[in-house]
């Protein structure tokens, strides 16, 4: 019986770009979200103090995304033999049912307001406003130079941050129809749509990040197709075992036992395999078993 372990460590350019963006990010929302919770108190808008309440969780959100980069960085050790990779999806759920809450909150805010709209000032309002879009621009442009596409962390603070930024909108929407319009339902109307992005955001990212946590198969990878892969191969005569999980967002893995008459040649076949695997399904992390056809295999499925 044969077995052999192949592992590339993929995606590794990104991590210094996307620690320089979620850190130049905390500092900019960070600084903002002070004078939009300055702002909305002194204009009486829940629509700026809902974004500043989101800016919270924000700026909590790339703290904690940065610190899972950081932490991620650490070795495997004998007690946790994939190191701490998985503390980024761990503070991406964290994140998702931040968003969530916040959402849920606004939302109750936002339905005493429309029982009764207070009086806003709405030259401030909208001040504030344009400001905070100007920031929260600036803060999607950063990220997006980050890896948000391959990196589930990177992505939910990137969704944070368009949150805020559609609030922006959202507000300066509320504020010119008050200006000029004296509106003032408008203030409540606009948090109630920030809230329901907020609410489609949260709940993204948390089913993703649960789905890792689940270990479930990645969403880029059908299962059956690695399977009729694997069988085209002339020696495979049958493929048992078969595990395809995620340790973190960028990190696909797979493990299976492969069926063959002789054994006799395995370390090209599990090479092949290998590489068919790489170019196939990009799985860079990969533990195969070769077992003889016909043979015992305790743990095969």
């Amino acid at each position: 019986m044969g077995h052999a372990h192949g592992h590339s460590h993929h995606g590794h350019s990104h991590a210094s770009a996307n620690k320089k963006a979620l850190k130049l990010s905390f500092f900019l929302i960070a600084s903002f979200m002070v004078v939009e919770i300055i702002g909305g108190i002194m204009t009486n808008s829940l629509a700026l103090l809902s974004d500043a309440g989101h800016m919270l969780s924000d700026a909590a959100a790339l703290g904690l995304s940065f610190f899972a980069l950081k932490f991620g960085e650490k070795g495997a050790s004998a007690s946790k033999t994939y190191g701490y990779k998985r503390f980024e999806i761990l503070a991406a759920f964290i994140n998702g049912l931040t968003l969530l809450l916040i959402s849920l909150y606004i939302f109750w805010e936002a339905y005493q307001r429309i029982l009764e709209p207070p009086s806003v000032i709405s030259t401030g309002m909208l001040a504030v406003s344009i400001i905070g879009l100007v920031v929260n621009l600036a803060a999607a442009y950063i990220l997006m130079r980050g890896d948000k596409d391959g990196n589930l962390n990177v992505r939910s603070a990137f969704l944070h941050v368009i949150g805020d930024l559609l609030g922006s909108v959202g507000a300066i929407t509320a504020a010119l129809l008050i200006l000029f319009f004296g509106w003032n339902l408008a203030d409540p109307i606009a948090s109630v749509l920030v809230a329901l992005l907020i609410l489609i955001s949260g709940w993204r990212v948390t089913k993703e990040s649960f789905h890792i946590l689940m270990e479930g198969v990645p969403p880029n990878i059908d299962v059956e197709k690695v399977k009729e892969t694997l069988l085209g191969m002339e020696e495979v005569k049958g493929v048992h075992d078969l595990h395809i999980w995620s340790i973190t967002s960028d990190f696909p893995a797979l493990s299976c036992h492969l069926e063959v008459e002789t054994i006799e040649d395995y370390p090209q076949l599990l090479e092949r395999a290998k590489k068919l695997l790489h170019e196939s399904f990009e799985l860079h992390h990969v533990t195969i078993q070769i077992d003889s056809a016909g043979g015992n295999c305790s743990s095969c499925n």
